[in-house]
């Protein structure tokens, strides 16, 4: 009996060794299963339109990094976006869209890659940097395209939690998809600040 007892507190001893070693070592003792479970990632945003009705409407706080879907005056979604970066704004104002294209690739920023597809350049503007010899441009895709003015549009796109775009309003995929099937042309965008 005496045996059994010793090998459970050197084995209860050991294992308190290895955690000490850890700085959170409080958090492990208060939550145990956090040392052993994946951290789930953050929804990028909701959608429930069951039993909405009414026309269509999204707003984009850039402040916020959110847009909001309205069907007339209910909010049946709301999603996290990435706005336009420092020299490359997001205009604010009222819009609406004009065009939609599921399967968009852009005209001027994406990689420039070798015939074999390695990436020799990425994250280019053709209006502004040179293809190196060997090269050529392979468009940034844009999926869930919805243009509203000029050359900016809502799309599915990487959304940091923080304006990264080069002035599109990038949307994460899953929620893209909700609001690009729920907004017709001719849907209002308010895009605040």
């Amino acid at each position: 009996m005496k045996q059994r007892a010793l090998i459970q507190l050197a084995v209860s001893a050991a294992v308190a060794v290895l955690f000490c070693s850890c700085e959170d070592m409080q958090q492990q003792m208060q939550n145990p299963l956090a040392a052993v479970m994946p951290t789930p990632t953050p929804m990028p945003g909701w959608w429930d339109d069951s039993g909405a009705n009414g026309d269509p409407r999204i707003v984009v706080h850039m402040a916020e990094q959110k847009a909001y879907f309205y069907k007339g005056k209910r909010l049946v979604g709301e999603s996290t976006v990435s706005t336009g970066k420092k020299g490359f704004s997001t205009p604010s104002g009222h819009y609406s869209v004009v065009s939609k294209d599921k399967n968009h690739f852009s005209s001027e920023f994406g990689d420039y890659i070798d015939r074999d597809g390695n990436v020799l350049v990425s994250n280019i503007d053709v209006r502004k940097d040179r293809c190196p010899k060997g090269g050529h441009f392979d468009p940034a895709k844009m999926p869930y395209c919805m243009r509203f003015t000029g050359g900016y549009a809502m799309h599915q796109g990487y959304c940091p939690p923080y304006a990264a775009s080069h002035g599109c309003i990038r949307v994460p995929q899953g929620m893209a998809e909700k609001f690009y099937d729920n907004a017709p042309v001719g849907t209002p965008i308010t895009v605040t600040d």
